[in-house]
C-alpha cells in the first residue's frame, strides 16, 4: 500500500495529467493511472505539483528585526548593515531563535522546504550561528537548511575575522562565506578571496560570497573568485551571491569575465526583490536597476538561482518568504517575460537552487524524496502570474501544510459569481 497518492496532477512541462505515488517518504511512482491503494489521497485537479521552492540565500539571523533598533530610512545597503552593527550588542538567543522560527512557519507555508541562510560570524560570542545550528536541527524533518559561515564585516577587516569563521565552521556550519567588496581594500578584497577558497579546499567546503554586491563597475571581486576556483579545483562548488556591479560593468570585460565563471562551473545567486531595493541609490536619472545578467549567464549555460535574501530586517522592510514573489520580480527587472523566460525564472526558484545547495534526490522523479507542493495555478506561467496559494505542502510523503482554494465571490446585481483569476 502507497502512503500517498497524488492524482490529476499538472507537473511542469507535460500536458497531460499524471498521478504520483509515495511511500516511505520516497517517490515511487510517476505514471498516468496508479493501480494501488494508498493511506491518503489528493486530488490535485489539474492543479501545478512542483518539486519544492528553493531559497538559494538568505539572512536568517537577522529575519523580522525590522524597526529593531531603528528602520533603514535611506534604503541603502551600507545603512542596513550600520544598523545591523548598532543591533547586535543587543540580541538575544531567544530573540534570534523565536523570530526564525516564526519566518520557517511561513517558508513551510509558502512551499520552501530548502534554504541556504548565512550568518554572521564576527560577533565573538556566535550566538547567532548556534542558534541557527540548533534551529537547523529542530527543523530537518520539515526543512533543508544549509549555513553559510558569512563575516558581514568583513573576514580581514574585523577583528580575529578569520579564526571566528574558522570555529564556526567547527561547530558544524557548512558552507564557506565572505565579503570582498566590503574590505578595506581592493587589495585585501583579492586577498579575502583567496584566503577564504583556500579554506574551504582544506576543509573540502563549498564556497558562497556575497561578491560585488556595489554599483561600482570597478568592483570585479567575482574575477578573483573565478579565478581561484580555477587554481584549486573547487569547479561546481563556488557560488557568487549578489554580483550586482555586473550591471554597470562595460560589456567588453564582461564578455572576457563570463566565460571565465563558465569555465569554472560557478554557480550565481541573484537577489531581484532586495536588490532592485538598494542599488541604484547614488544614481538620478536613469536609476539603475543593480541586478547582475540574468539572461547572459544563463545563456552561457552557468547555472543561476534566486534567493529572496530578507524579510522585514535592516536590508528590506517588506517580504513573506514567497519564492514567487522573487520569480515575479526578476521576470520584470530582467525582461524574461516571454514564455521561455518566465520558465527560467520559475527554475531559477525550483531547480536551478537545488543544484546550488547540491541538494540530493531533489525532483518529482520515481526515487526521489516525496517532498512537493501544489499550486492553485495550471502551469508554471499562471503560478509566476497569479502567486497563488500553496494548497498542501508534502515532505518526506506527508502533508505538512494546507491552504483553501482562493476564491473571490462577486456580484455585480446577478447574483453572486466566482472569480479566481484565471
Amino acid at each position: 500500500m502507497l502512503d500517498l497518492l497524488i492524482i490529476n496532477a499538472a507537473l511542469p512541462g507535460q500536458d497531460s495529467l499524471t498521478e504520483i505515488g509515495c511511500k516511505d517518504g520516497r517517490i515511487v511512482a510517476v505514471e498516468p493511472s496508479i493501480k494501488a491503494e494508498a493511506a491518503e489521497t489528493i486530488d490535485a485537479k489539474g492543479y501545478l505539483v512542483t518539486a519544492p521552492f528553493v531559497d538559494s540565500h538568505f539572512h536568517m539571523d537577522a529575519t523580522l528585526s525590522a524597526g529593531l533598533p531603528r528602520r533603514n530610512e535611506t534604503g541603502t545597503l551600507l545603512e542596513g548593515i550600520r544598523i545591523w552593527g548598532e543591533l547586535k550588542p543587543d540580541l538575544t538567543a531567544e530573540a534570534i531563535k523565536d523570530r526564525a522560527m516564526k519566518l520557517l512557519h511561513w517558508s513551510v507555508a509558502k512551499g520552501n522546504l530548502a534554504i541556504r541562510t548565512h550568518v554572521d560570524t564576527t560577533d565573538p560570542s556566535l550566538m547567532a550561528v548556534d542558534v541557527l545550528l540548533e534551529v537547523r536541527e529542530e527543523m530537518k524533518d520539515f526543512v533543508d537548511i544549509q549555513l553559510v559561515a558569512f563575516p558581514q564585516d568583513g573576514v580581514l577587516r574585523s577583528p580575529n575575522g578569520l579564526e571566528l569563521l574558522e570555529r564556526a565552521l567547527d561547530k558544524g556550519v557548512d558552507v564557506v562565506g565572505g565579503i570582498p567588496h566590503f574590505e578595506r581594500t581592493m587589495d585585501q578584497g583579492r586577498e579575502s578571496v583567496r584566503v577564504l577558497c583556500e579554506l574551504a579546499a582544506k576543509r573540502g567546503l563549498m564556497v558562497d560570497m556575497h561578491c560585488d554586491e556595489s554599483d561600482d563597475p570597478l568592483s570585479r571581486h567575482v574575477e578573483s573568485l573565478a579565478h581561484e576556483t580555477q587554481r584549486l579545483g573547487l569547479h561546481g562548488r563556488v557560488t557568487g551571491s549578489h554580483l550586482t556591479s555586473m550591471h554597470s560593468m562595460d560589456n567588453y570585460y564582461v564578455s572576457k569575465l563570463m566565460p571565465l565563471m563558465a569555465e569554472a562551473r560557478m554557480h550565481c545567486v541573484c537577489n531581484p526583490l532586495v536588490n532592485m531595493n538598494l542599488q541604484g541609490r547614488h544614481d538620478t536619472y536613469p536609476k539603475r536597476r543593480g541586478l547582475m545578467r540574468v539572461p547572459e549567464l544563463m545563456a552561457m549555460g552557468i547555472n543561476v538561482a534566486f534567493g529572496h535574501d530578507d524579510v522585514m530586517d535592516p536590508w528590506y522592510p517588506m517580504g513573506t518568504h514567497d519564492m514567487l514573489e522573487v520569480a515575479h520580480m526578476g521576470a520584470h527587472a530582467l525582461h524574461m517575460t516571454g514564455t521561455e523566460g518566465l520558465e527560467k525564472m520559475f527554475a531559477a526558484v525550483t531547480t536551478n537552487g537545488a543544484k546550488v545547495l547540491g541538494l540530493n534526490g531533489y525532483g518529482l522523479e520515481p526515487g526521489c524524496k516525496a517532498d512537493m507542493v501544489i499550486l492553485q495555478a495550471a502551469n508554471e506561467l499562471e503560478a509566476l502570474r497569479l502567486r497563488p496559494a500553496r494548497l498542501w505542502v508534502i515532505r518526506r510523503g506527508k502533508v505538512i501544510s494546507r491552504t483553501p482554494e482562493v476564491v473571490a465571490s462577486v456580484d455585480l446585481g446577478k447574483g453572486e459569481e466566482l472569480v479566481d483569476f484565471t
